[in-house]
């Protein structure tokens, strides 16, 4: 019998088995990955930036761990030869009518503990000369990473400890009990003393397995990206994002300089026909039917109609995203870009057409469920890793392994 058992091989999954190694190196750990590879998913298609916190309501879970996330994923790389570029971002307002928000945001930050500082045009030109822009916020912590590479070490370390990873197995069956929870799999049947659910976009899922039907279902909305052609990516220095629209409920169209030299430009945000589906053609019945018949997807759909037609407009017209992306840039052309990467988010959606803002983490007898991990979930993975330790332990000391717990999962974060 394994004293834990993590299910998903993604950042997050592998960054907790690492605390766990950390801080109980005699326990032994087994994690569940139903891809033949880690990282297959939300981390392996990540834009790679390392975010700073400052968008995220102060004293959140997502602003603690990012911001800490930052700092220990530096080191992280630093310490075990992963290329990681602290280049730092601006977030820059085109037009009188977004000043406002770029000053919410910049006390936003400052609230949080970030050192930022503003720009005039002047000084922004002298960060990125082509962007269009009167005002902006230099965020200097912010960088540029690749997660896929941290996994692959992050994996190596656990093995290396005494973790199993057991890729190509999936779940198929949870049961808690006194003694621990029964994990049922492809590959046979696996026991465990407590269960980590970190399986991301499948995350409702993996609970709704282990008995607890909660009060959120994770909706997928894939982003698209263009990639410039070699030619045009001295248009972009680094990292330039534009002031959110309070209109939308994600960041908008940025500019992202690669750890590998190129340059990104997106992602836009459609609701995705698949949850683990990259290309457009990608549809599977059951996944969408779940979303379309979600009275929380309507409910979010009804007062962002406007944007999200916008948003699927330029998901299939190159000429619109185009248009979209020279607000910030206004130099850039269709030719400077060809197709580029694509991702799927995770997002937890409440039945009141709520995104849930914050990680989500639910605790279950034997079993703690991540159930809303998106961006900045990899800057803040070693983070949170710790914070499900954490958590664990003390949950532990409160009921000890194998004691009732409340299964509505109603004491969630």
């Amino acid at each position: 019998m394994a004293d834990y058992i993590i299910i998903g091989g993604g950042i997050v999954g592998l960054s907790t088995a690492y605390a766990l190694t950390k801080q109980k190196p005699e326990a032994s750990i087994i994690i569940l990955e139903k891809e033949q590879q880690v990282a297959s998913h939300q981390t392996g298609n990540n834009s790679g930036v390392i975010h700073s916190g400052i968008y995220y309501k102060p004293g959140s879970l997502k602003a603690r761990l990012a911001k800490s996330g930052n700092e220990s994923m530096r080191i992280f790389a630093e310490e075990h030869g992963i290329d990681v570029d602290i280049c730092g971002k601006v977030i820059v307002a085109s037009e009188e009518k977004e000043l406002p928000f770029l000053n919410d945001l910049y006390e936003r930050g400052l609230e949080n503990g970030l050192n930022i500082s503003r720009l005039n045009k002047e000084e922004l030109h002298e960060k990125e000369p082509h962007v269009n822009g009167i005002a902006a916020i230099h965020v200097p912590t912010a960088g540029i990473i690749n997660y896929k590479q941290v996994s692959n070490k992050l994996a190596e370390l656990v093995q290396a400890a005494g973790a199993e990873v057991k890729s190509g197995t999936a779940v198929t069956g949870i049961k808690e009990h006194d003694a621990g929870v029964t994990v049922d799999t492809d590959k046979g049947r696996v026991e465990g003393k407590y269960l980590i659910n970190c399986a991301g976009l499948q995350s409702d899922r993996m609970a709704k397995l282990a008995g607890y039907h909660l009060d959120v279902k994770i909706v997928p909305f894939r982003g698209e990206y263009y990639k410039f052609v070699e030619s045009s990516r001295h248009l972009v220095r680094n990292l330039i994002y534009p002031v959110p629209n309070p209109d939308f409920p994600f960041l908008g169209a940025h500019f992202t300089r690669m750890i590998d030299g190129n340059v990104d430009a997106g992602p836009n945000a459609v609701l995705g026909f698949k949850r683990e589906g990259y290309k457009k053609s990608d549809i599977n019945w059951k996944d969408l039917s779940e979303v379309l018949l979600y009275k929380g997807f309507w409910k979010l759909a009804r007062p962002y109609l406007k944007e999200g037609t916008g948003e699927m407009i330029r998901s299939v017209n190159k000429k619109r995203f185009v248009k979209n992306l020279q607000k910030l840039l206004p130099e850039v052309r269709a030719e400077d870009l060809v197709p580029g990467p694509r991702g799927v988010r995770a997002q937890a959606l409440s039945v009141d057409g709520k995104m849930v803002d914050d990680f989500y983490i639910v605790p279950g007898r034997n079993s703690l469920h991540v159930c809303n991990a998106p961006s900045p979930a990899a800057t803040a993975s070693l983070e949170i890793g710790k914070e499900i330790v954490r958590r664990l332990d003390e949950e532990r000391r409160r009921t000890g392994y194998g004691s009732a717990m409340d299964h509505s999962a109603a004491a969630a974060d």
